[in-house]
């Protein structure tokens, strides 16, 4: 290859790939390393270096610096292509191992085939460096949206031209479910990750990630745009139903209907984007019950009982309206649980206050019972949230006569039986300990002290079939039980059930 061929070379890749000419004269280099070696019929290395002025090329033959080995010929494994330290060092005594000694060689030259590899050399290292300018351009674009036009389509997969020698790749999994698409179509999605793998996609692309919905909001509503209104969170069935939460910065902007535009044109736009996937915009609100009430419309929510310790909401609702709020498979509760982050569990109006009811029945009928009062004071306490006699044993006075009705003698009477009670309660509950023995065959069972038997056997445990019956953490709560120890009691206290199905199969 001509000096000037080497230049003409360099300035057409570089301008038509839009590559800097340094990854050209690097791949030309390769390309002629590797023409070079091909001429031997042993390893060797190789190293070409071309002036990127004049485009003249010089070779030099190469060997690596090793430790000297006794073990082979020379001190060296591999002779064509290494040197031994000390005889490198006759040379150059400042040369250290892995450092290259050199000899400059003649140029190869070209035949039909070394010009051929050399070609399919440099095509592959302009590719890499193309694929690398992708990746860089793009990597800043994760999380954005992306548009493009369909270039070909492989088993529901989609390949995206993004235009600038770039394709993006939308897996099967990632299309809208019964979307139908066509080359040619323009087509949006969400960029969710770029690799710089040297071969297959680097662009991955969603339609059914709801970061897409948020995105759309974002390009189809000013005010989102702006950032006058929050998109604060999606939850998608792609292609069927969505939810999103919105909130506005600004008093004055109702953000539910800025979102939806005039007859709903907005948002209208936005679900022909997504294949008709129909959009409930919800109202979202720092009151974590109101926000579940909004996101669970159009249901009307009769009330809510919520359990923050299992972070969880029991949501009543009329029986006429009960299909509405569990939606078609239990698709209106799943995106509102999945918008809210609360576990939704929708309950029959009617049957709630049946259970309700019944509670308080038991509630008022127990504190007549244990208190000794009539039904008006003890539906009284209920009302005003007392649950257990414990409770109003230990509550503060103060807040007992805030009740109304409720006067200083009636306060300490309802206190003072209801210490009486919890005394009388730990009393009987210490002769139980005292007086309940275990049965034999849980004395006598391996591993088990006498001490443990018996405090079992307060607590109902009193025989092994009791004992196979339980699960390791019903048991950690004894002193100087473990989970190892209580395991193995309990395998031990199921031994005769083996046995027995043993014994069965034999037969």
């Amino acid at each position: 290859m001509a000096d000037k061929d080497v230049l003409l070379v360099v300035d057409v890749f570089s301008n038509e790939k839009d590559i800097e000419k340094e990854i050209i004269f690097q791949a030309i280099e390769s390309a002629l390393e590797s023409a070079t070696i091909s001429r031997y019929e042993f390893p060797i290395l190789a190293r070409v270096s071309i002036d990127r002025e004049s485009g003249a090329n010089t070779t030099y033959r190469r060997w690596q610096v090793v430790e000297k080995s006794d073990e082979f010929p020379g001190g060296v494994e591999f002779p064509t292509t290494q040197i031994a330290l000390k005889i490198a060092q006759l040379d150059d005594p400042e040369i250290e191992v892995d450092d290259f000694v050199e000899d400059e060689i003649e140029p190869a030259e070209f035949g039909r085939i070394s010009a051929q590899a050399a070609k399919q050399v440099i095509i592959h290292k302009v590719r890499e460096a193309e694929r690398k300018k992708v990746a860089d351009a793009y990597m800043d674009k994760v999380g954005e949206l992306l548009t493009g036009v369909i270039k070909r389509i492989e088993k529901g997969s989609v390949y995206m031209d993004l235009g600038g020698n770039a394709d993006a790749y939308i897996p099967r999994e990632h299309m809208i479910p019964r979307e139908t698409v066509r080359v040619g179509d323009r087509i949006r999605g969400y960029l969710k990750e770029v690799r710089t793998e040297v071969r297959g996609p680097q662009l991955f692309v969603s339609r059914t990630a709801p970061e897409l919905l948020l995105a759309l909001f974002r390009l189809e509503v000013p005010e989102v745009g702006e950032g006058l209104i929050n998109v604060l969170g999606a939850a998608r069935d792609p292609g069927s139903r969505a939810k999103v939460a919105v909130r506005s910065n600004d008093l004055r902007i109702d953000p539910v209907g800025a979102c939806v535009g005039m007859r709903g044109s907005r948002v209208q736009t936005i679900s022909n984007e997504l294949n008709g996937e129909r959009i409930d915009v919800i109202l979202w609100n720092e009151n974590e019950a109101q926000f579940v009430i909004n996101a669970m419309a159009p249901a009307e929510i009769e009330s809510i009982v919520v359990d923050e310790d299992k972070h969880t909401m029991d949501v009543a609702v009329s029986t006429d309206s009960l299909s509405q709020a569990i939606g078609r498979g239990g698709q209106n509760v799943r995106l509102a649980t999945e918008l809210t982050g609360w576990e939704l569990n929708v309950r029959d109006a009617d049957e709630v206050n049946k259970d309700s009811e019944e509670v308080l029945h038991k509630l008022v009928d127990g504190f007549k019972e244990q208190l000794n009062v009539d039904q008006d004071i003890a539906t009284v306490l209920v009302e005003v949230g007392f649950n257990t006699v414990e409770e109003i044993a230990y509550v503060p006075s103060s807040e007992m006569l805030e009740i109304d009705g409720f006067d200083a003698e009636l306060v300490e009477t309802l206190r003072s039986r209801a210490k009486d009670i919890l005394l009388i309660n730990a009393i009987a509950s210490e002769e139980k300990i005292e007086t309940a023995e275990p049965a034999e065959d849980l004395l006598a069972m391996e591993g088990m002290s006498e001490e443990l038997a018996f405090e079992l056997a307060s607590k109902g445990i009193i025989t092994m079939d009791d004992l196979a019956e339980q699960a390791v953490d019903d048991l950690l709560d004894y002193e100087g039980v473990n989970e190892e120890v209580a395991a193995k009691l309990i395998m031990k206290a199921r031994e005769p059930w083996f046995a027995n199905e043993n014994s069965e199969g034999e037969k």
